[in-house]
């Protein structure tokens, strides 16, 4: 049965689309550079991290990874999977989604859709109080 593992994102700047996602979501964080994987970069010719074609964000509560990876050409339509999200307070959250880079595409009575700084559309929804 298969896992998963990974949920891959196409995008234009994929180190500010991943710094997006991993302030946007609780418990994730860009994975760290390395000795190695800077030196993998630099015999591809790259030098600084923001033009790393291909970033890794890792959960530290063993969620699925997110992988922004670049490619050539624009996000044209809408998305065919998007990610739903919930907040205890969602005003309060789309306020500060908004302040990373995200913006309001549309409110419904049990959600709203935003998309992140490439267009990518995702949902927030109100999480009930525990």
């Amino acid at each position: 049965m298969a896992r998963l593992r990974d949920i891959v994102f196409d995008c234009a700047h994929p180190a500010a689309t991943a710094r997006f996602w991993a302030a946007a979501l609780d418990g994730y964080a860009v994975a760290p550079y390395d000795d190695e994987e800077l030196a993998r970069l630099r015999s591809l010719g790259i030098t600084s991290i923001e033009d790393d074609p291909t970033v890794l964000v890792e959960s530290t509560e063993g969620g699925p990874r997110l992988w922004f990876q670049l490619v050539p050409e624009a996000k044209s339509v809408k998305n065919r999977v998007h990610l739903d999200l919930l907040a205890f307070e969602q005003e309060a959250e789309i306020q500060r989604l908004t302040a990373l880079g995200a913006t309001v595409q549309a409110r419904h009575p049990d959600n709203v859709v935003l998309a992140d700084p490439e267009g990518n559309e995702f949902c927030l929804s109100l999480r009930s109080v525990p």
